[in-house]
């Protein structure tokens, strides 16, 4: 058994070397990602190690860089594209939308387009305009696209791994301000499907469902709420398209009480999704409405207000007082 206590960041590099490495296939693509090894050193050694044709230093052109990775996939590769920023994405979204999404249907299912494209997510680093944004909701509307985001070492190594081996394209939202929070990766033991929801934390009394950045809020949120005597679930999402309800609703089954938390702004965001079914499929079994925590419906704030544009363990324990006040 090979166990490693590693950051997240590591924890998908080291994912992205043992796929180069099993697969030739598997190409990765993106703004310095070679010889920088990318912004966040995510990519650090694989030029070197795989060369310049597996690990492509690309143009300032993220049409461009998943344009080609569509071809690419087309002719039987395997492309991992990198957008350096969420923020950044912007001019692919038609590539991404219109051509990588949609040419599995267009084509009666006889081509695969087997494409991951990574991107780092999220706020809490300080970053300048067009560096912090949440996006996931715009990609998970789209249908031919599936959407996930690791919370923890672990998940980020092996999702990383199926996101690769699926044959559908794949939006991996890397949340980057927990980039260097560590954790055990067992490198034998295989998860789970890609797009089920974990159980974080048991609990009884309310369930907290998050994903990426923010599971780690809720946790907090559960410790400081057991000081109260208030016994939280939390519910590791994993997953924003598909989205499996099914396990949500076995907790929210349990304990009668649900609030949605993430960074995005609650106004047309996933949780609004996550509440609007889980309200139909356990309307008998609510015992407060399902509530939602989230980022404003504004443009990201600049780095010296976005600790209070995030979401935070303040914001969180008042959605879970209010839901039990019912």
């Amino acid at each position: 058994m090979t166990v490693q206590k590693l950051p997240i960041a590591k924890a998908i590099n080291e994912s992205l070397r043992k796929a180069l490495d099993t697969d030739p296939k598997v190409l990765i693509m993106g703004e310095d990602v070679g010889k920088l090894g990318g912004v966040f050193r995510v990519t650090d050694g694989l030029q070197k190690d795989f060369g310049e044709g597996r690990v492509i230093d690309t143009p300032l052109a993220e049409s461009g860089i998943v344009g080609t990775a569509i071809g690419l996939a087309l002719r039987g590769y395997r492309p991992v594209v990198e957008i350096q920023f969420d923020g950044f994405v912007f001019p692919a979204y038609d590539q991404i939308v219109t051509q990588l999404a949609k040419m599995h249907a267009r084509a009666l299912g006889k081509i695969k387009l087997p494409v991951v494209i990574r991107i780092p997510y999220g706020g809490g680093i300080g970053a300048v305009e067009h560096h912090s944004e949440s996006p996931e909701a715009l990609f998970a509307h789209v249908a031919g696209l599936k959407i996930v985001s690791p919370s923890t070492a672990s998940d980020a190594y092996w999702m990383m791994q199926q996101a690769i081996q699926t044959d559908d394209p794949v939006i991996f939202f890397e949340p980057k301000r927990r980039y260097w929070d560590k954790g055990e990766v067992n490198t034998e033991a295989i998860p789970g499907p890609l797009h089920r929801a974990r159980v974080a934390r048991e609990g009884a009394d309310l369930t907290l469902v998050a994903y990426g950045p923010m599971v780690k809020v809720c946790l907090e949120a559960a410790a400081a709420a057991e000081e109260e005597g208030k016994s939280l679930e939390i519910v590791d999402l994993r997953s924003m398209s598909p989205i499996d309800f099914d396990t949500i609703q076995t907790s929210v089954e349990k304990t009668r009480r649900l609030v949605v938390v993430h960074e995005a702004p609650v106004f047309y965001g996933s949780g609004a999704e996550i509440a609007a079914r889980i309200t139909e499929r356990c309307f008998y079994h609510l015992e407060a409405p399902v509530l939602r925590v989230g980022g404003y419906h504004s443009p990201y704030p600049p780095a010296r207000l976005e600790d209070e544009y995030l979401p935070g363990l303040d914001r969180v324990l008042d959605a879970v007082d209010r839901s039990l006040a019912y």
